[in-house]
């Protein structure tokens, strides 16, 4: 049985900023998770088909150009769609009044510039195992 946390890397809306989502997958990878990596400009619903699709366990959204803020949608249809034990993580530029939107909405964590790799990695598994073990006693 392969208990590799599973995470889903993406950038949704407008941003095509991709080299940090491609260095965060990389490194996530690098620690030995199971990454499934999307190019830029993603649809909330494609996203959300495609981590029921894979059954992620963590959902990593990148942000340099203000596409955060619709990450609350994607919370919205992640809970419909009957995903809501999947955590989800945003990195990119995100200023103070928007990390708590973020985090208001379901977000687990924001990630700063400047963040490690074994900082994401180490939150990334942790949120994997809760999420994992939320499924055990479901």
């Amino acid at each position: 049985m392969d208990i590799r946390p599973k995470v889903l890397i993406t950038k949704i809306g407008f941003d095509g900023h991709d080299r940090g989502s491609r260095i965060v997958a990389a490194g996530l990878r690098d620690a030995g998770m199971e990454v499934i990596y999307t190019p830029p400009w993603q649809e909330i619903a494609a996203v959300v088909k495609l981590a029921m699709e894979e059954d992620v366990d963590v959902i990593g959204i990148s942000s340099l150009a203000t596409d955060h803020l619709i990450v609350p949608k994607l919370m919205d249809a992640l809970r419909a769609a009957g995903l809501d034990d999947v955590a989800v993580i945003v990195g990119g530029i995100v200023p103070d009044e928007d990390e708590r939107t973020l985090l208001s909405a379901g977000v687990a964590r924001v990630f700063h510039p400047g963040a490690s790799l074994d900082e994401i990695a180490r939150c990334v598994r942790e949120l994997a195992d809760a999420v994992r073990a939320r499924r055990a006693i479901a």
